[in-house]
């Protein structure tokens, strides 16, 4: 298994992570949040010499969105979203597309993922995990075997996600990470959205203290 983090220059101004996940074995890869740099994201495929099976948005905001058009016309990948999150894609005042000014996302997910759902990179296996709370339909890929977490902007190291914005909800984001993030096995890494990376063992401490 091979994981790379690429520091993604958004558009607004910040930083976002974004995932190249691959089997080494198969070839295979998935992006995960392509928020930008495309040619960043398409050397780094190159570079491993992978062939990109999906692409993987967590949610549907501009700041993890902005690559994905450009890199979905310049690789052959199936694009996967949440089911709920998916119409929020559409939607230019949930994905903050309007508030920013910039063109909105106008096509359609390749394929729409559950709760409980198993993805195949290679090898890898995933199991989506649907994370509400910053957005109504935002998700976290967990991989047992690997003991990885891609929590979005769901769960941050030492911190959680804001839940202001259109479809966020206080209560659901904290029921996600509390009966299902922190539920994962202590030493089960975290990936998540923005900053750097954590282990459930030590959030499960921050967060009775963040609530």
């Amino acid at each position: 298994m091979i994981l790379k983090t690429l520091k993604i220059e958004n558009m607004i101004g910040s930083y976002t992570n974004c995932y190249v996940l691959a089997d080494e074995e198969k070839k295979e890869a998935m992006v995960i949040d392509p928020a930008g740099e495309t040619e960043k994201i398409v050397d780094m495929l190159n570079i491993l010499d992978v062939k990109p099976k999906y692409i993987y948005l967590t949610h549907c905001h501009a700041d993890h969105i902005g690559g994905l058009e450009e890199l979905k016309g310049k690789v052959n990948a199936k694009f996967l979203i949440h089911r709920t999150e998916n119409e929020n894609l559409k939607n230019s005042e949930v994905n903050l597309t309007s508030y920013l000014g910039i063109k909105n996302i106008d096509f359609e997910a390749d394929a729409r993922v559950d709760e409980g759902d198993k993805l195949h990179v290679g090898n890898i296996e995933l199991e989506v995990i649907h994370t509400p709370g910053h957005t109504n339909g935002g998700s976290s890929l967990y991989s047992k075997d690997y003991k990885l977490l891609f929590s979005g902007d769901t769960l941050f190291r030492g911190t959680y996600g804001r839940y202001d914005l259109p479809t966020g909800s206080k209560r659901d984001i904290m029921d996600s990470i509390e009966n299902k993030l922190l539920k994962l096995p202590e030493d089960t890494l975290i990936y998540p959205g923005h900053g750097l990376s954590g282990i459930v063992s030590e959030e499960k401490k921050n967060f009775w203290n963040l609530e």
